[in-house]
Order: C-alpha cells, then sequence, then structure tokens
C-alpha cells in the first residue's frame, strides 16, 4: 500500500519516465523509487513528520524536472492528472505510512489491552474491596469534631475511665489550655487565671508549659504578662513553674550551641521578666551574663544587653555588687574596641539607661504585679544543674485512676476558687451582675483617663530645650552676655546637665578650639558648685567614649578640660577616671591625655603642675595617671610624659623606678622574718618559761658575742687581702 501512495505522490514525474525511450538512467531511477520506500520501512524510528518530508522532497524533485514534458507529451499530461487525484486521496488520509501501522498494528493492540487485563486479573484475583474505616479523632490529620459535638459525645459515652474517653478529654483540655494562653493580654489576665484553674492543671502541666513557651516565642513582646502568669500559676503549683523554667533554660542552651540569635533573645527575655516577678533567683542573671560576656561577640553582647535592659532595674535592687561587675565588663568589651561600633552604640546607650535609672524599665508593671511578695516562691536554679525537660509530658497516656485523679482536683480547685455559684439557673443573674460591672469598670476607666496627666515620650521638650542653648550660645558676643542668657532659661530639675553636655558639643565642632567655651563653662562652674560635678561628668562619659571622636574635636575637647582644670573650675579627682597603662589606653586615649597635660603645662608652668601631681593629698587622684604599682606600669608612663616633652613630671617615678628592687627585697626580707618569728614563738611556747628564758639570755649572748667577733673578723680579712 504504500509503494502506491509515493507513486501517487510522484505520479507526474512517473508519467514522463514512461514517455522516453527506456535508457539506463530511466531504469536506474525507477529503480531507485522502489528501493526508497523498503528503506524507510526499515528505519521506524522517524516520526510520519519525517517521512511527509522525505516523500515531499521527491515529489517535488520529480515534479520540477518534468514540468515541461507535462505540457507537451499527451501521456505525460494523463499521468499528471491521475497523479494529482492520488496526491488528493493522499490528503485526505493520514499517510501511508501511518495508515499502513494502523492497520497492521489493530490486531496487536486488542492483544495487548487483553494481555494487560488478563495480568491486573492475576494480580488481584479475587479480592473483594475494603470497607473504610472513620479516621479517628486526635492527633493532626484526624477527623474534625465540632467542640458542641465533642461534648455530646464525651457526654454519651458509657465508659468514663475508658482509654477513648480519657482521650476526648485529654484533646479538649489541650484546646482549652491553648485558647486560654493565647487570648491572654495585660488587661484580662485576672479573668483568665480562674478559667485556667478550673482546667486540670496537673493533668496538663506539661500542656501549659509547651502552650507558654510557644506562644512567648511566637510574640517576645508579651514576655512581661506571660512571666506574671506563670507566676501566679507558681504560686498554687510550684512544680508547674519549675518545669517552665527547665525548659526555658535548656531552650536557652540549645540555641546558644547552634549561635540561634532570635531564640536566645526570646529565651533570655522571657528569664529575665520571670526574674522581675521572683519567680527564680537572680543568681541565674549573673551566671547567664558570664556566660554571654566571657568571649564576647557581636551577637553575645547584644543579647546580653537585651537581658540586662529588661532585668536590670531588679538586680541592682538585690545585688547591686553583682550588676556592678557585668557593667564593668561592659566597660572593658568597650575598651578592647574588637566588635562593630553598633554594639559600642548598644553598650553606650545600656550605661544612659542605667544613670537614667532604668527608666520605663523598673521591674514588674503595677498591671502585672499580680503576686503578694509572702506569696512567691523563689526556684533557685542553675544553667549548669543537670535539668530534664520531662517531655513524656506533653504525650498522652492512660491513667488506670483517672476518676480519683479528677476527683483530687476538684477539691484543689475548690480550695483555690473557692465554692463556685454558677448554676445554670442563676445564668441570667451572673450575665447581669457582669455587664453591671463591665459598665462600672468603663467609666472608672474613663475617669482615670480624665484625671491622668499625658507624659511626652518622644522628648520634644528635651530637644526644643537644647535647640534654645545652641541658639544662645551661637548668638552671643561673650562669654558674659551667653553666660547671662543661660542663667534667664527655665530649666527643670535634672536639665542642668544639657547645658554642660551643649557646651561640650559646641566646643567640639569647631575647626579650633576657641577660648569662649572654657571661660563659659568657668563662669557657670564658679556661679554654682553643682555645674563642678556636672562637668565631672561630661569628663567621665567624653573619656569613655573618646574613640568615637575625630582628631580635630578630640584636640578641642582636650583643650576645653585643660582650660577648666588649670582654672580650678572642676577639681583635679577627675583625673582619676584616667588609667595610663599599655592595656588601658587606645591611641585615642592617649592623644587624649597628651594633650590635655601639654595644655596644662603651657597654663600653670611645668614647676606648678609637678607640684600638683606630687600633692600628697591628691596622691589617690593621680594613682591613674602616675603609676606606682608594677615596673612596667611605671616605665611605660615615664615614656610616655618624656615622649610629649614633659619629662620633667617624671622624677618622682624615677626615684621610684630605681627604688623598686629594693623595696621588694625588703618586703620579701620582712615577709621572711615575720614568718621565722611566728615559728620560734611556736617552739619557745612548748618550752617552760624558765628554761626558755635562760636559754634566750644565752642565745642572745651567744649570738651579740659571735656578731660581734664576726664584725671583728670581717675588716681584719679585708686588710690582709689588701
Amino acid at each position: 500500500g504504500e509503494g502506491w501512495t509515493i507513486e501517487g505522490h510522484v505520479g507526474g514525474s512517473v508519467g514522463m519516465a514512461r514517455s522516453r525511450s527506456g535508457s539506463p538512467s530511466a531504469s536506474s531511477s525507477d529503480s531507485d523509487r522502489r528501493r526508497k520506500p523498503s528503506r524507510r520501512r526499515e528505519s521506524p524510528a522517524k516520526g510520519d513528520g519525517e517521512d511527509g518530508r522525505d516523500r515531499g522532497d521527491v515529489g517535488g524533485e520529480k515534479r520540477g524536472k518534468s514540468a515541461a514534458d507535462r505540457e507537451s507529451s499527451p501521456s505525460g499530461r494523463e499521468e499528471g492528472k491521475k497523479g494529482g487525484r492520488d496526491r488528493g486521496r493522499d490528503a485526505r488520509s493520514k499517510g501511508g505510512r501511518g495508515d499502513s501501522r494502523d492497520k497492521g498494528g489493530g490486531a496487536n493492540s486488542a492483544d495487548w489491552r487483553s494481555g494487560r487485563r488478563d495480568l491486573r486479573d492475576a494480580v488481584g484475583g479475587d479480592r473483594q474491596p475494603e470497607t473504610r474505616k472513620p479516621l479517628a479523632a486526635g492527633k493532626a490529620g484526624g477527623a474534625y469534631v465540632p467542640p458542641f459535638k465533642l461534648a455530646q459525645m464525651m457526654a454519651e459515652h458509657a465508659d468514663k475511665t475508658g482509654a477513648e474517653y480519657q482521650r476526648m478529654t485529654w484533646d479538649a483540655l489541650k484546646k482549652s489550655i491553648n485558647g486560654l494562653v493565647n487570648k491572654v493580654n495585660a488587661s484580662n489576665v485576672k479573668h483568665i487565671l480562674p478559667e485556667l484553674f478550673s482546667e486540670n492543671m496537673i493533668r496538663g502541666r506539661g500542656l501549659f508549659a509547651r502552650s507558654v513557651m510557644k506562644s512567648q516565642m511566637a510574640s517576645p513582646h508579651f514576655s512581661s504578662v506571660f512571666a506574671a502568669l506563670v507566676a501566679v500559676v507558681n504560686t498554687k503549683f510550684p512544680e508547674l513553674g519549675e518545669l517552665v523554667l527547665k525548659r526555658i533554660i535548656l531552650q536557652f542552651r540549645r540555641a546558644f550551641k547552634r549561635n540561634d540569635k532570635p531564640v536566645c533573645v526570646a529565651a533570655t527575655k522571657f528569664l529575665a521578666h520571670l526574674i522581675n516577678q521572683q519567680v527564680v533567683h537572680e543568681l541565674i542573671a549573673l551566671e547567664l551574663l558570664t556566660v554571654l560576656l566571657s568571649t564576647p561577640t557581636n551577637d553575645s553582647v547584644e543579647v546580653g544587653i537585651e537581658f540586662v535592659k529588661e532585668c536590670g532595674y531588679t538586680l541592682h535592687e538585690l545585688t547591686p555588687q553583682g550588676l556592678h561587675g557585668i557593667f564593668e565588663r561592659f566597660r572593658g568589651i568597650l575598651h578592647e574596641g574588637e566588635i562593630d561600633k553598633r554594639v559600642q552604640f548598644m553598650i553606650e546607650n545600656l550605661f544612659a539607661i542605667r544613670k537614667a535609672g532604668f527608666e520605663g524599665k523598673k521591674g514588674v508593671p503595677s498591671e502585672l504585679d499580680l503576686v503578694e511578695e509572702e506569696d512567691q516562691i523563689v526556684h533557685e536554679l542553675s544553667l549548669d544543674d543537670e535539668l530534664q525537660a520531662e517531655a513524656t509530658l506533653d504525650i498522652f497516656k492512660v491513667d488506670p485512676e483517672y476518676e480519683e485523679s479528677e476527683r483530687k482536683y476538684a477539691e484543689i480547685k475548690k480550695e483555690i476558687l473557692g465554692e463556685s455559684s454558677s448554676d445554670e439557673d442563676g445564668d441570667d443573674d451572673s450575665g447581669s451582675d457582669s455587664e453591671e460591672e463591665s459598665e462600672d469598670e468603663a467609666q472608672a476607666v474613663a475617669t482615670q483617663a480624665k484625671k491622668q496627666t499625658i507624659q511626652d515620650q518622644t522628648e520634644t521638650n528635651l530637644v526644643n530645650l537644647r535647640r534654645t542653648i545652641y541658639l544662645t550660645i551661637m548668638s552671643s558676643l561673650d562669654f558674659e552676655e551667653a553666660g547671662h542668657k543661660l542663667m534667664k532659661i527655665h530649666l527643670q530639675p535634672g536639665q542642668e546637665v544639657e547645658i554642660c553636655t551643649m557646651l561640650t558639643e559646641c566646643c567640639s565642632q569647631e575647626r579650633t578650639y576657641l577660648r569662649y567655651y572654657g571661660l563659659l563653662a568657668q563662669r557657670f562652674c564658679f556661679i554654682d558648685k553643682m555645674y563642678a560635678q556636672l562637668f565631672d561628668e561630661v569628663f567621665m562619659k567624653q573619656y569613655s567614649t573618646i574613640h568615637r571622636l575625630e582628631t580635630n574635636k578630640l584636640r578641642n575637647v582636650a583643650k576645653f578640660f585643660a582650660h577648666l582644670l588649670a582654672t580650678d573650675g572642676v577639681s583635679w579627682t577627675c583625673l582619676a577616671y584616667l588609667q595610663l597603662t599599655e592595656e588601658a589606653t587606645t591611641s585615642s586615649s592617649r592623644i587624649f591625655i597628651k594633650i590635655l597635660f601639654q595644655e596644662l603645662s603651657e597654663a600653670l608652668g611645668l614647676r606648678k603642675l609637678n607640684v600638683r601631681l606630687i600633692d600628697a593629698s591628691m596622691a589617690e587622684y593621680f594613682q591613674g595617671i602616675m603609676p606606682r604599682d608594677t615596673p612596667k606600669n611605671v616605665r611605660f608612663a615615664i615614656n610616655f610624659f618624656t615622649s610629649i616633652g614633659l619629662g620633667g613630671l617624671t622624677d618622682d617615678l624615677r626615684e621610684h623606678l630605681k627604688n623598686m628592687p629594693k623595696m621588694i627585697a625588703s618586703a620579701k626580707a620582712a615577709a621572711e622574718s615575720d614568718s621565722d618569728s611566728d615559728s620560734d614563738s611556736d617552739s619557745s611556747s612548748s618550752s617552760s618559761s624558765s628554761s626558755s628564758s635562760s636559754s634566750s639570755d644565752s642565745d642572745s649572748s651567744s649570738s651579740s658575742s659571735s656578731s660581734s667577733s664576726s664584725s671583728d673578723s670581717k675588716p681584719k680579712k679585708k686588710k690582709r687581702r689588701k
């Protein structure tokens, strides 16, 4: 069939070939045309499109060759017409090769389908379709049962102690605890607690701990609310509070090992609020901060800063010495300068918050202070303790004494909540009472809102005050006019430091130091001693952040404070903040000290400055700038002052350094003599008093004679040698 289709495609050229004389070329072309269909049959991998293209190429080639002969030869025209009819039939068909495949493969395809059906029957056999079982309710993926239907099923259940009934009550308990914990906030925590205690908290203690931690992790901003909830529950069920603490500590350990910063921040925030609520002892806060700051990184220091912000006020009240040690560690990290600038600014902000008395973070808010001090139960846990998360408490287990456990908790609930008179008959009365109470509360809130004063937390007034001080300083002709105008500004208590800060900032912004600022600051110090103390604090703050200043600003600030020291505007006790050692100073702080003392020597003279520094009454304040503790620090101070051209100030230090070996040797000898005298006194006390006195006399006489003889013999030996 395919050969006839090919001839139909090339019918015109076949007629032309037949009309010609029988030549070898014609016979060869006919044989070629006969072989081409057979080659196409041998290659079944080709698609129908390729076969169509091959047939089209062959037909087009032969049509091109016999175009002229069709018109000249009548037989050629007849064959051409025949070929055209054949092409029409081919166009209506699917293609010769495709038709032959379909026709040839019809029986095979039927056999294949029947074979597949037989195979399926052989595999399946006579197996009957299984009936579907209903999905078990409970875990994720089970069938959802509406609450009303679940309550109805529980009421209709005959066996109240079976595993299925206990499973249904467990699911209801889990949903209830999760719902109550998720909707708690500062305003409704008092109303949520009775509903929470009405559930079996002993059976669901694992569910409660898991729900509280999950909700706190999702919204760390409400950590104070969840901590208040745990604090109240801890007073009634201390094991629940301890379980929550154990899981929080274990969560922090895992997050710290994995460098998971968000989880660390959330866990430490929750722990800080539990410390504020006195659920856990404050010693764990010092342990946690020690762990975070022992090997400081950007993330660990940032987590420590957030932790101190939350519970710093409580630590300041309970362990002020421990908090002071933590802040000293923060100061050391700041001076080391190995962390990013952003974290350094955060440390400086933390010092400012501490100076302001942790304003806005003062322990427990009034609306969340729900536990009396005598009712608090404090757990003493440590980060190094071996703790168990008790994860099995989150999983359902069949209780063989279920009814007895429920009866015991019902008695406990009565003790906690009291005898409740909420019967079905009194629902309407309770509803009306609750409406009246809500109306009374709304009225009370409205009257309180009218009475309370609005406090501006945006510091708009402070910004306006600084702007006024700046404009007054810049618009004045001389320091006397500026001082007169600044004294007229109405300042609130505690705002006097803004004048000192703005004077220092304006002085640092100038291209070169202007004596105008030093004279103005000197005038304020002479007017009121309070300003002298405030400038002392500003000096400490500027020196602690001296690494942030450029060289020009650093020079202006150093000259500014040198003027105040030279004119006795501020006390020289402020030099106690300076520590001139290789470890305690940086390049910026050394430049600051250099400019400060060079300006002092220029203003006072080297002799007067030296007299000030060797004053015995001020020696304790100059121990940092003139160290005398170790030879290394003494040499460093001597080399520093010599290199800046003030070697005359180091005469006393040089003398001290020269005598240090003798002092050390004498100290060792004194220590040894004290130990020998102690041993002699012990031995003499063991003997009798009379024998000890006689032996001591003989020993003293013999020692004196031997010493005299030895002293006489030594010069004789020397003379003989000479």
